[in-house]
């Protein structure tokens, strides 16, 4: 998957923006992080990645299209 790792930077970049604002305070930005690496270790696992894929390549075509 080409997107993931600009994906999780552009997140993660999201998450420290939102600690700095006082929008997300580091505790909970810590149970997020926490939840999303033990849902990838679940069966929804490869559910996820096949949305996020489905997303991405909608996203991208839309793109293209422009």
């Amino acid at each position: 998957m080409h997107l993931s790792i600009p994906i999780t930077l552009l997140l993660g970049l999201a998450v420290l923006f939102m600690i700095r604002k006082d929008g997300l305070k580091s505790s909970h930005a810590l149970v997020a992080v926490l939840f999303g690496f033990l849902l990838s270790t679940t069966v929804l696992a490869a559910r996820i990645g096949q949305v996020d894929s489905m997303i991405a390549g909608l996203l991208g075509g839309s793109i293209s299209q422009r």
